[in-house]
């Protein structure tokens, strides 16, 4: 198996776990992202040549009999809704956190202390200083951890990677990315906990965290930010229908200017109220020679222009996702046929497993996490004090 050579290994993991040894494997939460963490691990054996088979062992759900309804639906073998003794199991040797992002570090915190292995829904945390004792523990302990950026295991994506790497497109001039949902654009859509800013965090570090990341992955660090975060729906009703409302204290959207450290300058958009728009993740990188475009709802295509020196002919061409662009033939041998979000979450699980049994780390670990979080707060104090900040400064 190669997928964490594919996108962006940062390093070797440590060292590896019995070879062929069962790895037992909870997940925290039973919600949308806790059965795609499910599916993963459910997949991942039929996709790829696994290291270690893998036990779904433990969910834990926020009641009994919401952790027993999931624990049968999704192929569990035990269910419980105490975390604590859960990722204190000497039984289970991974944990993966889906739950809402203010339990992400006390719940990593105590996974890493008790020698598991983590892999955390993003963002990593609420707050930069938790992510970096996040950060601070899981590398202390030596434990393997991922973070769940899964749009950039697309293999089309790690193509783009590999052309802006070998200077197809010349020397890049400009980065212009964004993450656009609309599910909060209603005013009328009751309060949640996404609206705390202990809870969710705001829209920036909710959404803007996936286009970050997609950003560093292409094109490395961002060294500079300069930020306008904005709250475009003051308050919301308690509940669905109420009359009495709750002010919202986080962000709705957030526009960024951004400098890389490779020189190049970029825009950053992050928004949960774009009425009409269910998953606008899209990028355009461009470059002296050439440029390329991606967006998230057509995720097996990449849009690339090459300057020719006969201008008559020169246009975007479409790049389509298959079987020469691994890992897309482990799951599919026709081109065309697509893959999908699923299939980009049992990618991430195969690489989190690989680590586990002493390959490459993922890309995108605590420490990741950790610079995304560095990124986002950056834009929220040059928000504040209206001004660009370094990241040295978050």
């Amino acid at each position: 198996m190669t997928a964490n050579v594919l996108f962006g290994a940062g390093g070797r993991a440590g060292p590896a776990a019995p070879a062929g040894a069962p790895l037992h494997v909870a997940v925290i939460g039973t919600g949308f992202m806790a059965k795609a963490h499910a599916l993963g691990y459910r997949m991942v054996g039929g996709i790829f040549e696994l290291p270690r088979p893998v036990v779904l062992d433990t969910i834990v759900g926020a009641g009994a009999s919401e952790a027993a309804d999931a624990a049968h639906r999704l192929g569990f073998r035990r269910h419980s809704s105490d975390w604590k003794s859960v990722v204190a199991d000497p039984a289970i040797e991974a944990v993966s956190i889906t739950t809402p992002n203010a339990l992400h570090a006390p719940i990593a915190l105590a996974s890493v202390d008790a020698g598991k292995h983590c892999y955390c829904e993003k963002p990593l945390a609420t707050r930069l200083a938790d992510a970096h004792a996040m950060l601070a523990a899981a590398e202390g302990a030596g434990v393997v951890t991922q973070v769940g950026f899964n749009y950039i295991r697309n293999p089309i994506l790690a193509l783009a990677r590999e052309m802006i790497a070998a200077g197809e497109l010349g020397r890049i001039t400009g980065f212009r990315g964004i993450h656009a949902e609309g599910f909060m654009s209603d005013p009328g859509t009751p309060w949640t906990w996404r609206l705390a800013p202990d809870g969710g965090g705001g829209a920036l570090m909710d959404l803007g965290s996936h286009i970050v990341n997609m950003a560093r992955f292409l094109l490395g660090p961002i060294d500079r930010v300069c930020g306008d975060v904005e709250t475009v729906i003051p308050a919301r009703p308690v509940a669905p229908g109420s009359s009495e409302r709750r002010p919202v204290e986080v962000d709705d959207q957030a526009r960024l200017l951004v400098r890389f450290e490779r020189g190049c300058s970029g825009t950053i958009e992050a928004t949960w109220t774009a009425t009409g728009r269910t998953m606008q993740l899209e990028f355009e990188v461009t470059g002296e020679k050439g440029a390329l475009v991606f967006t998230q709802e057509r995720l097996n295509e990449l849009q690339y222009f090459r300057v020719e020196s006969d201008g008559a002919r020169n246009g975007f061409r479409t790049i389509a996702a298959g079987p020469q662009h691994p890992p897309y033939g482990s799951f599919c041998v026709a081109p065309g046929h697509q893959i999908g979000f699923n299939d980009l979450k049992t990618i991430e699980v195969g690489g989190f497993l690989e680590a586990i049994a002493g390959g490459d780390r993922p890309f995108a670990d605590f420490r990741e996490g950790y610079e995304v979080q560095r990124v986002i707060e950056a834009a929220q104090l040059s928000s504040r004090e209206r001004r660009w900040v370094g990241l040295d400064e978050a």
